[in-house]
């Protein structure tokens, strides 16, 4: 990367952050229009949700054995796995949003007591700990994108990186149990 992105970390994490945001905010709020997208098929976009809670098994698993790389001081392998990580994140959230956007968000099949009570609050939660996880994972991954190695250790990276791997995997493991009450127990 440039200098000049190298000096402007947190700049480039505040846009990256805003655009992805924005893009969820605007599929959510149906601001996207759905002709600006070929439509999949009805059986294609019902086996979405199943695609994307393979997707966040996996990316529990990468997150984790990158977790387990840079404790033993393997940068190498560490990189590699949470790159991987947000590969499956990115292909996650595109497949969750072209959904959204063609088909809308799923109603809820349970008793409404647990709804109320169950449901909605988990979802919160989730929903509300992958919005708070974007901006440290893109710091993270900027600050490892235009430093070499040595050179991370002068920055707030692995601090950074500790709190952004936390909420991704409470959020990833949130959103499997949503698509579970959803898709399974109900």
């Amino acid at each position: 990367m440039t200098d000049w992105a190298r000096e402007n970390v947190s700049v480039l994490t505040a846009v990256a952050s805003v655009v992805a945001l924005a893009l969820v905010f605007g599929a959510v709020g149906g601001v996207i229009p759905s002709s600006l997208l070929p439509r999949a098929s009805d059986a294609a976009l019902a086996a979405i949700p199943h695609f994307n809670a393979a997707v966040s098994l996996t990316a529990i698993a990468t997150i984790l054995l990158g977790w387990r790389a840079i404790s033993r001081g393997n940068v190498e392998r560490h990189r590699n796995f949470m790159v991987t990580s947000f590969a499956l994140f990115a292909a996650f959230l595109g497949a969750y949003l072209y959904r959204l956007i063609h088909v809308s968000t799923t109603e809820f099949p349970g008793p409404e007591l647990v709804y109320s009570y169950v449901y909605l609050p988990f979802l919160a939660v989730h929903i509300l700990l992958a919005i708070v996880c974007v901006p440290f994972v893109f710091h993270a991954l900027f600050l490892a994108a235009t430093r070499p190695y040595a050179d991370l250790y002068q920055t707030r990276h692995s601090q950074v990186g500790f709190v952004g791997a936390v909420l991704w995997l409470i959020s990833f493991t949130m959103g499997i149990g949503v698509y579970l009450l959803l898709y399974h127990v109900y």
